[in-house]
């Protein structure tokens, strides 16, 4: 059915995932007594900060390089195990990734932001069901600042799984800290199409079209509740939009072949 061939996209679930790079220069770990250590430690969160905003502006070789310094200056600095493993796995080495996800989760075992960056990745690679420890040891941080997003992380992840049920209540949970926050909003509008409850998935996607960027993934969600409701009207203005902004796409593809059925 088309829910079933929807839910592979799980409602953006993969593109939601939050990525949480709050330096925290003195939260995750302190540095030894000592000269050289605090000289290292402050040399770390330099080449940390260089190396994000190397890679932020897509220069990866020398924000491998700072980042790598960063980690050899100080080891148990957990930010610069974080920002390196995103950099790998910007890059394609996911094995190197999540070595470096560890080590920032070794070093600051307590720390929400590190323990949701993990838990994400691993939802992220296919390894959804070993990232639900992290994410409760994330929601456990009682300094976590930005709580619905590491709620609506857990809430994509669950989805990932299949698990619809436990999808919902992370996403409400989301949804109460911050009822503007955009992923959990399409993540919600997916899960009441996939039950069945249009008139609430229609609601959803409202919601989420008048606070986040409609994408082809939406757009298609968007054209198949409409669908599901009968409003041939408001379909077809998702389709066009699709079509028109994202003629290449798979999600275009799918729209063109259903309409031929």
């Amino acid at each position: 059915t088309t829910q079933r061939a929807y839910s592979r996209k799980n409602g953006g679930a993969m593109k939601a995932f939050g990525l949480v790079l709050i330096l925290l220069l003195a939260a995750c770990a302190s540095p030894s007594s000592g000269t050289d250590n605090e000289n290292g430690r402050k040399a770390a969160e330099t080449n940390t900060s260089l190396g994000q905003a190397y890679m932020d502006r897509g220069q990866y070789e020398i924000a491998l390089e700072k980042l790598k310094r960063a980690v050899a200056q100080d080891k148990s600095y957990a930010p610069a195990h974080t920002v390196l493993g995103l950099l790998y796995e910007r890059i394609g080495e996911d094995t190197q990734a999540e070595h470096q996800y560890r080590e920032a989760v070794r070093y600051a075992p307590d720390n929400g932001d590190v323990n949701n960056n993990y838990a994400s990745f691993l939802c992220r690679t296919g390894q959804a069901d070993k990232a639900e420890p992290y994410f409760q040891t994330a929601i456990g941080d009682p300094f976590y600042q930005t709580p619905w997003v590491v709620y609506a992380n857990a809430g994509n992840c669950s989805l990932q799984r299949g698990d619809l049920d436990k999808a919902e209540a992370y996403l409400r949970q989301s949804l109460e800290f911050n009822n503007t926050y955009a992923p959990p909003l399409l993540s919600m509008a997916n899960i009441s199409y996939q039950k069945g409850s249009n008139l609430r998935a229609r609601a959803f996607i409202q919601r989420f079209e008048a606070v986040g960027t409609m994408n082809e993934e939406s757009l298609l969600l968007g054209y198949r509740i409409e669908s599901a409701l009968g409003d041939s009207r408001s379909a077809d203005r998702y389709r066009q939009e699709l079509i028109e902004r994202h003629p290449n796409s798979p999600e275009a593809g799918q729209v063109a072949r259903q309409e031929k059925e």
